[in-house]
């Protein structure tokens, strides 16, 4: 679905540390004809093995998961950087997934006996991210309503 408004101008801040990993998140609202259509949720940070993973995670309003990119990382070189889009195609393994989809108990990696692969010698960084987008896609579910109508309270503020 394509969005007609300025997602850079309809964007609010959430402070969500518990489920979102930083103190501030903000959350980029997509809408064509002012109907919700997505967010982006920039950062949602997961402690790495080497540190803090920053993600952007982008979910279609039916809880679908439009992707999920990588920010920043300091995951080791050649083991937990296949996170990145250019080392390794394992990140838009999330492309279209949700929380019916799998089933919230598969939301690990497959060695934990869920549906997302690891990396050799690596499972540490895959666990977090899949943890994580997890969480995010959790809280974009609880608060899907709250977002957009508090974002069209500000935008219609913003323009009065």
């Amino acid at each position: 679905e394509q969005i007609d408004n300025d997602m850079l101008n309809d964007v609010i801040e959430v402070s969500a540390p518990d489920t979102l990993g930083v103190e501030k998140t903000r959350v980029y609202l997509g809408r064509r004809n002012g109907e919700p259509v997505a967010a982006v949720l920039s950062p949602v940070s997961t402690p790495g093995y080497a540190g803090p993973i920053q993600l952007v995670v982008a979910v279609r309003y039916d809880g679908t998961l439009a992707g999920v990119r990588v920010l920043s990382h300091r995951e080791t070189p050649g083991l937990g950087d296949k996170i990145e889009e250019e080392r390794s195609d394992w990140i838009l393994s999330f492309d279209g997934k949700s929380l019916l989809d799998p089933r919230p108990s598969e939301w690990k990696v497959k060695r934990d006996g869920g549906v997302f692969d690891q990396f050799t010698g690596a499972t540490v960084t895959p666990r977090t991210i899949v943890r994580a987008v997890k969480t995010a896609l959790e809280y974009f579910d609880a608060n899907r309503l709250y977002l957009f109508e508090t974002g069209q309270q500000q935008g219609d503020q913003n323009s009065g």
